[in-house]
């Protein structure tokens, strides 16, 4: 990826965004903004209206209340929580990322090769682990050097180790190309970690900030418990060896 967006230009302002849905309330006064080259953790209960507010965002569904803008041209690579595949199916992770309109083959390969996967281009979809689809969705959304990419809920059905490989994977992919990352998640100890700001939205923005001040602040912790805030401390650190996508130790820690 090499796009190279205005540093200055904020990708997304959502300035208090109010939605009813069947006569409920589902966001209320709803103020965001989505700068270039930060990652942004939208977290919250389920229910809670994140997704919502995404699809609101990208326009998918109109504003009854405030307004979104959104940078002109501004190109978005979405990653799905999920995708709905025939075991039966015949086709590969090669061909399901040809599918994209995006796809060419310069920019299969390099989205291979960043997220390391090239040896599963020729492998059959069904057959991954849910470790490896996270990561060919992931490379299938970075298709066309977005400036914003969408992930929502990028680590399902991961194991612990392969979930904090992801997300380092997530912030290689920001720092190579400047874009911005939105991403949407319930599973609070890695992604508080790996985010350069959270907003835990519950219909309405309870609070927002960088992950330390968030995990303190006192609607996270009615939200979320004061529990979830001391095991986050034990979380919030930088581990000095790697995983590889099956959780299995890449490099041994440095001797002192």
């Amino acid at each position: 990826m090499s796009a190279s967006p205005d540093q200055s230009e904020p990708l997304i302002t959502a300035t208090d965004v109010g939605l009813r849905l069947a006569g409920q309330a589902v966001l209320q006064g709803v103020n965001l903004t989505i700068p270039p080259n930060k990652v942004v953790s939208l977290i919250g209960p389920n229910g809670a209206g994140k997704t919502t507010l995404v699809r609101v965002l990208l326009g998918l569904i109109d504003v009854q209340q405030g307004t979104v803008a959104r940078k002109d041209g501004l190109t978005v690579g979405y990653m799905p929580q999920r995708i709905a595949l025939h075991p039966a199916l015949p086709l590969t992770v090669m061909r399901f990322l040809s599918l994209s309109q995006r796809a060419t083959e310069p920019a299969i390969a390099a989205a291979l090769t960043v997220l390391r996967i090239e040896h599963l281009q020729d492998q059959q979809l069904a057959t991954v682990s849910g470790g490896e689809l996270q990561r060919v969705l992931l490379a299938r959304a970075m298709l066309g050097e977005p400036q914003l990419l969408i992930l929502d809920e990028p680590a399902q059905g991961v194991d612990l180790a392969g979930q904090a490989e992801l997300y380092r994977l997530i912030g290689e992919i920001r720092d190579r190309s400047g874009c911005g990352v939105l991403m949407i998640s319930h599973d609070l100890h890695l992604v508080m970690s790996a985010t350069d700001e959270v907003v835990c939205l519950n219909h309405h923005v309870c609070c927002h900030g960088e992950p330390e001040h968030v995990s303190s602040d006192p609607a996270f912790l009615e939200l979320f418990g004061a529990s979830v805030s001391e095991e986050l401390a034990v979380y919030t650190h930088h581990h000095n060896h790697e995983h590889d996508i099956s959780g299995n130790v890449k490099s041994e820690p440095a001797e002192d």
